[in-house]
């Protein structure tokens, strides 16, 4: 590696980041996942595109694909709303491995059945195949407003459904015939409950720590936030624990905990993640060869059709329905069980372990998860209407990004008063906000000004509340509070005496 070799690197990845954030705006209007778009980039630059790239280490791809696999999901488990998520938490837990283990075993079948794989191959299959994945799915139905308990249900499963298939397609390549079972569920669920012990006690720590400690800058909350999400996952994996479990949770727990400069880690959350799924998606069509992929179209049709048709609407039956998940929305969920880099970067396990016939596995794995997100993203939207389950009028939580000032004992809140919420309206001494805590500042229009007491706040403002620490909280949920309910907020549900 000289310099002159990184600055034409550095130019190379310059330009792929810009043509996939250009690529964004065309697959939010088409309904296609980015992935794709990525996916494509990466083709088009190995060895039989125009770039003539060649790319053929697995190892180096599995090992890069679960680093970005990790920032995805923190990145997930921080723009996760738990009030959102709480009520479907039994149920996403038992989709994600009851029905991922149906999942497995259909489209195992389907494969030894329909297409003659050995036994071994074909358990890699169902494995790989059977997880959902949180970006496909996330930059679907950004563009399907659903109810709060069917969007919550697909974020959580999609978060907790990797553990599981990591650790099957882990066992199934690295052992011979799987003769007892039973030890390879207690491995699974073993190393599930080491996962979310790890993600609870770093995630309720790191927010314990983050909530009193004022850092220096307010740059330094999004990486400490990061940082505790990959201490989450390494401590997860060195324990012999779900790592992806442990990020997820951490991350989940991290998110919700109204930490300062919320937001700000939010979106710097993102743009690594973002970073991390093009990066990724790039490199795993650069391991593409597209030349020897003919032999795996029609077992990529053939296994993509039992998992859509079958293995999937199969395992949402069973596990759904003692939850009295109406047959509509279990439809829905059927239909919306993208795959995407999960799939593809769990393929590269059984090529690292030479597996005879993983390179078969891989071609047929990434022909099908390019097919059938092309069939399933775009029609998302249609099946919904179909079946009449859309929920436009949901609205936000309200937005509060706290930022400490330590030698003030104070808090600065900001609040943007949304298109939905029941602030508009009330007055500034109808907050009622307890006392140490006030509106100093509304920005309306581009001006701002000191609002009075008869100050009546309106949709699109921007509030500026100080608080000092002891009230910071109470002054939090009433803004909440009155966000939700009005005016009348503590009056109607009897808690007055809490602000």
């Amino acid at each position: 590696m000289s310099v002159h070799r990184l600055d034409l690197l550095l130019l190379l990845f310059s330009l792929v980041l810009l043509v996939a954030v250009a690529a964004v705006r065309l697959s939010s209007r088409s309904g296609l996942p980015s992935l794709l778009v990525y996916l494509g980039i990466g083709v088009l630059l190995g060895q039989d595109g125009i770039a003539d790239i060649t790319f053929n280490d697995a190892q180096l791809a599995q090992v890069l694909g679960y680093a970005a696999l990790v920032v995805i999901l923190a990145e997930g488990g921080l723009g996760t709303r738990w009030h959102d998520i709480r009520p479907a938490v039994p149920a996403a837990a038992v989709l994600a491995t009851v029905g991922t283990a149906i999942s497995v075993g259909v489209v195992a079948i389907g494969a030894h059945l329909l297409t003659g794989s050995d036994w071994r191959i074909a358990l890699l299959m169902g494995a790989v195949v059977s997880s959902t994945d949180a970006a496909a799915v996330f930059s679907v139905l950004r563009r399907v407003p659903l109810p709060a308990r069917l969007s919550g249900l697909l974020e959580a499963e999609s978060g907790f459904n990797d553990a599981p298939v990591v650790i099957l397609a882990v066992a199934f390549a690295t052992a011979g015939p799987i003769d007892s079972w039973w030890v390879l569920v207690g491995t699974v669920l073993l190393e599930l409950a080491i996962g979310s012990a790890v993600g609870l006690t770093v995630g309720r720590l790191g927010a314990l720590a983050l909530r009193h400690v004022a850092l220096p800058s307010s740059g330094l909350y999004p990486i400490a936030v990061v940082a505790l999400t990959l201490l989450a996952y390494a401590g997860g994996s060195l324990l012999h624990g779900s790592g992806f479990l442990a990020v997820y949770i951490s991350a989940l727990v991290l998110g919700n905990a109204r930490l300062p400069h919320g937001p700000a880690t939010r979106g710097f959350a993102e743009g690594l993640a973002w970073i991390a799924q093009i990066s990724m998606f790039v490199m795993l069509g650069l391991l593409v060869d597209p030349h020897t992929m003919a032999d795996a179209v029609v077992p990529a049709l053939v296994v993509g059709l039992v998992l859509v048709l079958v293995a999937r609407p199969l395992s949402v039956l069973l596990t759904l329905s003692p939850f009295r998940v109406a047959w509509r929305e279990q439809a829905l969920l059927s239909w919306a069980g993208l795959r995407g880099a999960v799939p593809i970067v769990l393929a590269t396990i059984p090529v690292v372990h030479a597996v005879p016939g993983a390179g078969q596995l891989f071609n047929t794995v990434f022909l099908l998860v390019v097919v059938f997100t092309l069939i399933q993203g775009p029609t998302l939207p249609l099946v919904a209407k179909v079946l009449r389950i859309s929920d436009a009028a949901h609205a936000d939580d309200l937005a509060v990004e706290s930022a400490p000032l330590e030698r003030l004992h104070g808090h600065l809140l900001s609040v943007t008063v949304g298109p939905e919420s029941r602030l508009a309206g009330v007055e500034a001494s109808e907050l009622r906000l307890p006392k140490g805590a006030a509106v100093t500042l509304v920005v309306r229009e581009g001006s701002s000004f000191v609002p009075g007491p008869t100050t009546a706040l309106r949709h699109g403002d921007d509030l500026l509340v100080v608080a000092t620490d002891q009230v910071r909280d109470r002054a939090e949920r009433r803004l909440r509070a009155v966000d939700r309910g009005g005016k009348l907020a503590g009056w109607l549900s009897g808690t007055r005496g809490e602000y």
